[in-house]
């Protein structure tokens, strides 16, 4: 099995040739774009990457752009993105988990965590393709586990592949109330990203996607204190 493959996203010569370094040293490659231009020639040429680390502020635009047109390419939906950015306010976090990313590392960081991060991401990605022959059933709601797709009256929902992953959880789990520190550990995240609220910008973003009235949610309820439980039925909780 080859080693996986990350495309670092990032016009900091000196960081990428750190990164490179240190993540070969734990057995991944890497590829390096400095621009967006670049980066689109690289995901355009030759097989696409396991992941990539992707830069918000880049010599010709917005890293968000990029995000933003992985998602909405059938070829590249499923990639994993992990945001690394200089930006450290919550409303940046948040753009960028809407758009599509699946975490976030704010700079100066430790490139430890970075490698923590990646593998997590990547053990997601692994465990959907060793899924692949799977459905999960709840109600009118379909998880189709290999080709990381969802259904609600066997109409396709659009999700990231870390928000597919985060109902997955709940649907294993329907009927159950999770706090976030379960459902981050059940992701094998991390656990400091239930202080920053990060679970419950997918979560809104899931409820768009699938509930027919995403402010009256009858699939994905909140109990307040508690967490969030997938209903085993929409009708069980008529409006």
């Amino acid at each position: 099995m080859s080693a996986p493959t990350i495309l670092i996203v990032d016009d900091d010569g000196r960081l990428t040739a750190m990164l490179a370094d240190y993540l070969g040293s734990a057995g991944l490659r890497t590829r390096h774009a400095e621009t967006l231009a670049q980066a689109r020639q690289c995901l355009r040429a030759g097989p696409l990457p396991d992941a990539v680390v992707l830069d918000l502020m880049l010599p010709d635009g917005d890293g968000l752009d990029l995000c933003r047109e992985l998602r909405q390419s059938p070829r590249t939906r499923a990639l994993p993105v992990l945001m690394l950015t200089a930006r450290g306010e919550a409303a940046d976090r948040v753009v960028g988990l809407e758009l599509g990313a699946d975490d976030y590392l704010a700079k100066p960081f430790e490139a430890r965590e970075l490698l923590a991060r990646l593998r997590a991401l990547l053990r997601r990605a692994n465990g959907a393709r060793d899924d692949a022959d799977s459905c999960l059933r709840v109600g009118a709601l379909e998880l189709d586990l290999g080709a990381l797709q969802v259904r609600v009256h066997g109409q396709p929902r659009e999700l990231t592949p870390y928000q597919f992953q985060l109902l997955a959880v709940l649907a294993r789990h329907a009927g159950r109330v999770l706090t976030r520190d379960q459902i981050m550990d059940a992701l094998k995240g991390h656990p400091q990203e239930a202080f920053d609220r990060s679970i419950d910008v997918h979560i809104s973003r899931i409820r768009a996607a699938i509930e027919d009235d995403p402010r009256q949610p009858r699939r994905i309820l909140t109990v307040r204190g508690c967490g969030y439980m997938l209903a085993r039925s929409a009708d069980e909780v008529a409006a």
